[in-house]
């Protein structure tokens, strides 16, 4: 009778510390796919430390890193030939789902301009994640108060207005979709990045060149800079007394559109995993908060949706090009 007694004291303490472990072990987050066999696997951002690229994945990076997840990321820069260094690393990487690739449309503007001899369709689509709305921004000196004034003068002097950008670039070729659908001419002078073209609108040396709100919230608000029109669907919440370019009659709609994407021949269901992870990722409450304090919006497309976006965005690029003269079927 003591012997049984012991033994359902010893089986209920066992079944409690069972009970206990049960509820106390870490479960692995539920993620669709397949994960690489890789416990972390490289982000390559082909771009500086610090740039803005840089400093939105590695806010992908940290949330990751905190998600009972696989596999995680780890952002790896390789700056060099505007981007083209990184993604040559990139799509000649193993496609096993333990190398990334962080694009934007620069990919299909060093292609136009014939600076690389590949773009989207050499990579796999994993996911788009962020939206940078452009402004049509201008030095504080600048002699028009409106858009309406701004399009006047590029239309009735062309070629007259200095505009700075980067030749083939995502900074020069929103002035070209807006040339193409208003009649406007701009001329334009050349920079080789963000840094050295905002310096040259603060000191009135060039009149016109895109912002968004990141990097010209505080100078706009001082009036060193001014501010046209933001060329997103709606007004940015930040700005909200900045209208859009849709609501001066311009059909623009222009953000930098950060996404990832793999290796050519990554099997599909890595694929799926990592697609996964970020939407995860981009739902985590403290990531969104980071990201609205750099004016930049969120917005996850999957594979198939962000495949799409590029396909559509490579022929409205492609027809700009040619029509100027750079790019040749």
């Amino acid at each position: 009778m003591k012997k049984d007694l012991f033994r359902n004291f010893v089986a209920g303490i066992a079944a409690g510390a069972a009970v206990i472990a049960i509820a106390y072990t870490p479960t692995v987050a539920e993620a669709k796919g397949k994960a690489p066999k890789c416990s972390t696997a490289r982000l390559i951002v082909p771009w500086k430390p610090g740039g803005g690229t840089h400093v939105l994945f590695s806010i992908f990076e940290n949330t990751i890193q905190k998600l009972n997840v696989p596999s995680k990321l780890k952002v790896v820069t390789i700056p060099g030939q505007g981007g083209n260094k990184g993604a040559k690393e990139a799509a000649k990487a193993k496609p096993d789902g333990c190398t990334l690739f962080a694009i934007h449309q620069s990919a299909i503007t060093s292609y136009l301009n014939g600076r690389i001899n590949f773009t989207f369709p050499a990579f796999e689509t994993v996911a788009q994640l962020t939206s940078t709305p452009d402004i049509v921004g201008a030095s504080g000196q600048a002699p028009w108060n409106t858009f309406a004034e701004l399009k006047k003068a590029a239309t009735e002097k062309p070629g007259t207005i200095l505009t700075g950008a980067t030749f083939g670039s995502t900074s020069q070729f929103m002035w070209l979709l807006m040339e193409d659908l208003t009649g406007m001419k701009f001329k334009y002078v050349p920079f080789d990045g963000t840094k050295q073209r905002m310096t040259a609108l603060q000191s009135n040396a060039i009149q016109l060149g895109t912002l968004n709100v990141a990097s010209g919230r505080k100078y706009l608000e001082n009036g060193t800079l001014k501010a046209y029109g933001i060329a997103d669907k709606k007004r940015s919440k930040h700005m909200p007394n900045l209208p859009t370019m849709r609501e001066q009659g311009v059909d623009l709609v222009f953000a930098l559109k950060r996404g990832i994407v793999a290796p050519k021949g990554t099997p599909k269901d890595v694929i799926e995993y990592w697609a996964d992870v970020l939407k995860q990722a981009a739902e985590d409450k403290d990531l969104l908060k980071q990201m609205d304090a750099k004016g930049t919006d969120i917005n996850w497309v999957g594979p198939k949706g962000y495949r799409k976006w590029a396909e559509k965005t490579y022929k409205d690029y492609e027809k700009v090009a040619i029509k100027i003269g750079m790019y040749k079927k």
